[in-house]
């Protein structure tokens, strides 16, 4: 996992060859102004996916994991914060090969962090993340989705 201000994206493309050309789509558009749904983002089998989820307590967050796919998360109206347990700590899931997602109801994550508006978390294969958790009832974020 991995947190920082959005400006310093640039400094993690060394990490994935496609993290370049998310940087280059965010420079170029305003995630704020793109209506929900899904839009390319010129990576072959990624895109980013604007969402207007209801905020959860840390308590109704449910820890997820990915095998195909990085997420590069972005708050976009309110700060969230994302549950964190490495996946190795996790039992072995259910997982959807065809969604590449598992879900780990009733699983307490065991650290938490916020990101403040202007900032972005990369959640690798490894990173099990409860995300959503707000305050507010309803808000938006992006998530940049590359696959490994």
């Amino acid at each position: 996992m991995i947190v920082d201000k959005i400006q310093n994206l640039k400094n993690y493309v060394a990490l994935h060859p496609q993290f370049s050309k998310v940087v280059e789509f965010l420079e170029a558009n305003d995630l704020s102004k793109m209506e929900p749904g899904k839009h390319d983002i010129g990576v072959e089998g990624g895109f980013v996916n604007i969402q207007t989820p209801k905020g959860k307590t840390s308590k109704e967050a449910v820890l997820e994991i990915h095998r195909k796919m990085i997420d590069i998360q972005i708050p976009l109206t309110e700060e969230e914060t994302f549950g964190y347990t490495p996946t190795e700590d996790l039992p072995e899931p259910d997982f959807n090969e065809q969604k590449d997602i598992a879900f780990f109801p009733g699983i307490e994550s065991q650290s938490y962090v916020t990101c403040k508006m202007g900032m972005f978390v990369i959640f690798f294969p490894q990173d099990g993340h409860a995300p959503c958790i707000s305050a507010k009832n309803q808000f938006k974020k992006a998530i940049c989705k590359i696959p490994v």
